[in-house]
């Protein structure tokens, strides 16, 4: 689109077809009628001049900006990349030099968990499967994408990552609302009704922790569960990314059960460094971790299944009597397992 056909466009039209353009003058401080009649180019010329000095941009500095920003945006809407049916972790070694040897083909639905001790080299399996790693980190191990080595492009382009990780510390350094947060995700990723989809994601973040939060609470103030039921939620129903690296549910508030239902609804490939049978025994398989390397693949079997049905509702019983004692109440009577 040339200067003049854009300067010529109804300013209206233009901000409901291409929502990034009013985020942009927004962040330039610019006031903005979404209903206005002018074109584009009528509105930059009544605008006053403090504004744009205020912007730091001429007139027609801010018509090339924006030209460039539509089209910019139009190419990475257009760049559709090969949906992701699976991921192939080729091993590497372990700390003591010992060869791993393994291929292993994770697909879109799985859940694999990875098992071992504190510093037995879990997070570094998840690094390496985060960076897409080609031998070129301290294992050697290399990761294909249905089969293929991932260009350069696809393996470091910040807006098309194909991995999202949610670690153990989840912190926010930016002052926005949650819903502010998400909607400026959906912003980002072009959806047509941002605010209705941040609306979706936090109900459903709500649904995952037993801590409700508004929409309108700040980020950082958000509990370590709120936040990661708030990122899982995201990760679920906004992110583009077909894998997720989960580093430590156990310990943050969520439930563990509907996270996993939501994110392989979605159909991610879910991997999740974990210490707690509840979810080891869900996933498919298990990665152990020993010395750095993988030592040991394991496929959960019917019997492993059956005693999770027996886990979960020693669990249940554990997290009634934990609601009891939060809402100050007494555990008196005899405490008996469920059989």
């Amino acid at each position: 689109m040339s200067l003049a056909v854009l300067a010529a466009q109804p300013l209206g039209p233009l901000l409901t077809q291409y929502a990034f353009v009013a985020e942009f003058i927004h962040s330039l401080g610019v006031a903005i009628e979404a209903d206005t009649q002018q074109s584009l180019g009528q509105w930059l010329d009544e605008l006053p001049d403090e504004s744009l000095f205020d912007a730091g941009m001429q007139r027609e500095q801010m018509l090339e900006h924006l030209q460039r920003l539509i089209e910019e945006m139009a190419v990475l809407s257009a760049s559709a990349d090969e949906p992701v049916r699976s991921i192939t972790l080729i091993g590497g070694r372990d700390k003591t030099g010992r060869a791993e040897n393994l291929e292993l083909t994770f697909s879109a639905g799985d859940i694999v968990c990875i098992v071992g001790p504190t510093g037995s080299g879990k997070s570094r399996l998840l690094a390496d499967i985060e960076c897409l790693a080609q031998g070129d980190t301290p294992t050697g191990r290399r990761l294909l994408i249905n089969g293929s080595v991932p260009d350069e492009q696809r393996r470091y382009a910040p807006d098309r990552k194909l991995v999202a990780q949610l670690s153990q510390n989840m912190n926010f350094v930016v002052d926005l609302s949650a819903h502010q947060l998400i909607s400026m995700h959906a912003r980002c990723r072009m959806l047509s009704d941002p605010e209705r989809m941040a609306d979706t994601v936090i109900a459903c973040a709500n649904e995952l922790t037993g801590e409700k939060f508004a929409p309108d609470v700040s980020v950082t103030q958000l509990s370590g569960g709120q936040t990661r039921a708030l990122m899982i939620a995201d990760a679920a129903l906004l992110s583009s990314s077909p894998v997720v690296l989960i580093d430590e549910i156990e310990n943050a508030g969520v439930d563990r059960q509907r996270a996993l239902a939501l994110l392989v609804g979605g159909e991610k490939i879910v991997l999740i460094s974990t210490h707690d049978p509840l979810l080891a025994l869900r996933g498919s398989k298990r990665l152990v971790i020993r010395q750095g390397g993988i030592a040991e693949v394991i496929e959960t079997s019917a019997r492993e299944r059956e005693n999770l049905r027996q886990i979960e509702r020693m669990d249940a019983t554990l997290m009634a009597i934990r609601e009891r004692l939060r809402s100050g109440l007494r555990i008196e009577e005899d405490c008996t397992w469920p059989t």
